[in-house]
């Protein structure tokens, strides 16, 4: 237990000395060097805890935000749920800014790609026990796959050009979307076992 903690403690040193020199230079200039000597580690206690730096930016990005949307109840609260992750956006706006010029718009949605889908299927999956009824398994793994990529490119878009659409619009939006698509596959026999 006492490890567990100090390597949580030691994660979360790094992202701060991480976030701090992102205010300062682009997520690419950024070097393991700065971060271990802003952190007064060694190199390999970086590299126990991650592979690079990308590594770290996923972990932080998880355990600050995805993680935390994971304990939503996602049936309930998704709107809630997206709430958090566009205040943590906000919030966090100047390292989102950061890492996103650094990385791909294509290489950031498969950064979170996994995450999304998890919490996708989960809210795919309880409304399928709230209805008792359950969708062909390759229907369902299309229709995750299918919100999944358009829950993180409505989002990207919203990182990069936030005047264009309001959070509370986004929310609307996405809320109407899934309460009636899903339903409506559900009620579809074609899409049921």
């Amino acid at each position: 237990m006492k490890q567990s903690v100090t390597s949580l403690n030691t994660k979360k040193m790094m992202v701060e000395s991480l976030k701090k020199i992102m205010c300062q230079k682009p997520l690419s200039k950024i070097t393991v060097t700065e971060i271990i000597r802003d952190c007064d580690i060694n190199r390999k206690t970086f590299y126990y805890h991650f592979d690079d730096i990308y590594a770290l930016v996923k972990w932080m990005f998880e355990e600050e935000a995805i993680d935390v949307v994971k304990k939503f109840n996602l049936l309930d609260d998704y709107e809630d749920a997206l709430l958090f992750i566009m205040d943590y956006i906000e919030q966090n706006q100047h390292i989102i800014h950061c890492a996103c010029d650094s990385i791909s718009r294509a290489e950031m949605k498969r950064f979170f790609y996994s995450d999304f889908f998890e919490i996708v299927t989960s809210i795919i999956v309880d409304t399928e026990q709230m209805h008792q009824k359950t969708l062909k398994p390759d229907f369902k793994q299309f229709l995750c796959e299918f919100y999944t990529n358009a829950l993180a490119g409505i989002l990207m878009d919203w990182i990069q050009n936030r005047e264009n659409r309001s959070r509370e619009h986004i929310i609307q939006y996405v809320s109407s979307i899934l309460k009636s698509s899903i339903f409506a596959a559900l009620e579809n026999p074609e899409n049921l076992q």
